[in-house]
């Protein structure tokens, strides 16, 4: 194997896993040390990779670095479990609704498998695999085509085409970065371009994304800040952070993770009902109306809580009232709902 192939390898690898070992590139190659430790340096010396004790890793913040669908998998598991089962509780059945390729997302997709006749539109091979491995006949997955990239998500010109031709209620966007000038962003071009034209399939946007996406900033912009109706996100995003994003977005949802099952954790002077007769979390939810804060239980509290009731708006899977996009959207600048999953 030629030096440009193993290092092409090692990169692949570093972007998969978001880093590598040498002892595993020694196996896996069938090379000396030495050799994997003059590849190492060959790519650090390129801002490719940074060398850590033992092997190497992605480098941090840099606006092309894309890491794998298992690496990503493995980070802020309770924040991205406690966004997932916030955003299922905005989806009723009967609906059209697309979700884009990400973990989060990916976290999504497997607690709607029950939702009764179901359309969802996605460009995630694992999103689709969550649909088909549950072998429902009342839903209908529709997987668009393209070229793979390392997060898994199908993209290009065939992906854009075949977004082109549908017409969703709820798209569910998951991002690499949000900040306040460049808005939501990817690291591929390809990825955000794809993205664009699935928001444009969507009469709602709801972006999911934890607490580690603001100030991330990825090579291309996929949409302003407010271009989203709803952002999900968790407590640990910073009092400025959310202030920011309140003033751009019409609803931003706070989750608190939950310490454990059954049982929610107080914090910041909420209240929080015990759940421990139930096997459901409690939550509590600000909605801003007269009456202050409301209890509600089980995972659908958000849709519950925000049911549309005003005459001649669009009427979503259980987003508040908001009206189509190509209309002046209503909102509530500031509103900063949270609740604890």
């Amino acid at each position: 194997m030629l030096a440009r192939q193993r290092q092409a390898y090692i990169l692949e690898r570093v972007r998969e896993d978001g880093g590598v070992r040498v002892a595993d590139l020694v196996r896996e190659l069938g090379v000396s040390d030495m050799t994997i430790r003059r590849d190492l340096e060959f790519l650090h010396d390129r801002g490719l990779i940074e060398k850590v004790h033992g092997g190497a890793a992605a480098v941090p913040g840099s606006a092309l670095f894309e890491p794998g669908f298992a690496a990503k998998s493995a980070l802020q598991r309770a924040e991205k479990e406690a966004i997932a089962e916030a955003a299922a509780g905005l989806v009723q059945p009967g609906t059209a609704i697309g979700i884009s390729a990400g973990t989060t997302t990916h976290a999504i997709a497997r607690r709607l498998i029950d939702v009764i006749a179901l359309t969802v539109v996605t460009n995630s091979v694992p999103v689709a695999d969550v649909f088909h491995d549950a072998g429902r006949s009342d839903q209908t997955i529709i997987l668009t085509g393209g070229v793979r990239t390392p997060s898994n998500a199908l993209v290009g010109p065939f992906a854009v085409a075949a977004l082109r031709s549908v017409h969703l209620d709820l798209v569910f966007l998951g991002v690499h970065g949000m900040d306040p000038l460049a808005g939501f962003t990817s690291p591929n071009l390809l990825e955000a371009e794809t993205d664009r034209a699935l928001i444009e399939a969507g009469r709602r946007l709801v972006v999911v994304a934890d607490h580690t996406k603001w100030g991330l900033v990825g090579l291309s912009s996929i949409a302003q800040l407010d271009q989203a109706d709803v952002l999900i996100t968790d407590a640990s995003l910073e009092p400025a952070a959310r202030e920011a994003l309140s003033s751009h977005i019409a609803e931003v949802l706070v989750v608190e993770p939950r310490q454990e099952f059954g049982h929610a954790n107080a914090t910041e002077g909420r209240q929080v009902s015990d759940a421990s007769s139930t096997n459901v979390p409690s939550a509590t939810l600000s909605d801003g109306r007269a009456g202050g804060r409301s209890r509600w239980r089980g995972p659908r509290l958000v849709a519950d809580a925000m049911t549309p009731s005003v005459g001649g708006s669009v009427r979503g899977p259980g987003v508040g009232d908001m009206p189509a996009r190509d209309g002046e959207r209503q909102r509530s600048a500031g509103s900063d709902r949270m609740f604890e999953a």
